[in-house]
């Protein structure tokens, strides 16, 4: 099992939440769960229902897009300090995209419930996250 201090030491690295401060980061820290995957082990499913966060800790993954002809594209690959499901936070929107694990991959995961539990116990950590994600949507509508 991993230690309070390598939990905080990936989220603090983990964009979403660089900007917290070390309370912050101790209390999400404890609401995060290790999980395990094979390579070939679907994490998350396209369409389905979507409740947690992850970040990759070690392996690699890809997110893939399955269109309506039934081809598939790579849409991203994903490593070590990378990260998806950051809508799933804030929503019960399905799933975009699934994501596969290319190898084994260890990722750290975090529920909707726990992190909208936290976030309406700490007003400043809301505003902070939010601030990210609109930051990060802005981003990507830009390239579009």
């Amino acid at each position: 099992m991993v230690g309070q201090e390598e939990m905080m030491r990936v989220l603090v690295r983990t964009p979403l939440f660089s900007g917290l401060q070390r309370r912050q980061l101790e209390r999400l820290a404890r609401r995060f769960v290790e999980r395990k995957f094979d390579a070939g082990d679907v994490i998350v499913s396209q369409g389905k229902g979507g409740v947690g966060f992850f970040i990759v800790v070690s392996g690699e993954a890809e997110a893939v897009l399955q269109r309506g002809d039934g081809s598939t594209i790579v849409l991203n690959p994903l490593g070590p300090g990378d990260f998806f499901g950051e809508m799933a936070l804030m929503t019960d929107a399905m799933r975009s995209a699934s994501v596969v694990a290319k190898t084994a991959v260890e990722c750290f995961a975090l529920t909707r419930w726990d992190f909208l539990g936290i976030l309406r116990e700490d007003a400043e950590m809301a505003v902070a996250v939010l601030q990210e994600l609109a930051e990060r949507f802005s981003r990507v509508m830009s390239t579009l």
